[in-house]
């Protein structure tokens, strides 16, 4: 689902070089509990496995990515280098939310919802935004990523690690 943002009547307009927000959420339902979910969301190694792009972590408070974790990463948008420094909001209570600013900024959010049995749903939101020449091309790449399926093949990828990570016996780590 795409949709655009808008401003409210009371909010600042953008500047000149901003551009609207897009956002792109989609959902699907996982073998495993909102933990497990979390602990591969916010498991560095396994975010490599399940992302959209590739990337490497450059620095990162921790082993893990837990709420209020900085980290920075870099990796390759477009064709061209970026690098991005994460916020991570919150993750935890089946919530994982960040940050990336950089050329683009993003606007993450993933919501794990216990279903019946062992089956959690997951909701994930991603939100664009660039400014300036190069943020706006970068987020209409960006956005044709995203048009183009890439939330839903990463949130099923993130399936697939959870079910396989639950099915080796493995303990997940939150």
């Amino acid at each position: 689902m795409h949709e655009i943002a808008f401003w409210a009547d009371d909010a600042e307009p953008p500047g000149p070089d901003a551009a609207p927000m897009s956002s792109w959420s989609t959902h699907t339902n996982v073998s495993g509990t909102p933990d497990d979910v979390i602990a591969v969301l916010s498991d560095p190694d396994s975010i490599r496995r399940w992302a959209p792009i590739d990337f490497a972590v450059d620095g990162i408070d921790g082993d893990r990515l837990e709420s209020g974790t900085r980290a920075r990463v870099s990796g390759r948008l477009a064709g061209r280098s970026a690098s991005f420094e994460v916020d991570v909001e919150q993750a935890e209570e089946g919530r994982f939310a960040l940050t990336a600013s950089g050329p683009i900024d993003l606007d993450v959010e993933y919501e794990a919802f216990e279903t019946t049995g062992n089956e959690t749903e997951v909701w994930a939101t991603v939100s664009v935004k660039g400014g300036g020449l190069v943020g706006r091309l970068l987020a209409q790449a960006t956005d044709a990523l995203l048009a183009a399926g890439a939330l839903d093949r990463a949130l099923g990828r993130i399936a697939s690690e959870i079910e396989a990570t639950a099915g080796s016996g493995m303990a997940l780590a939150a």
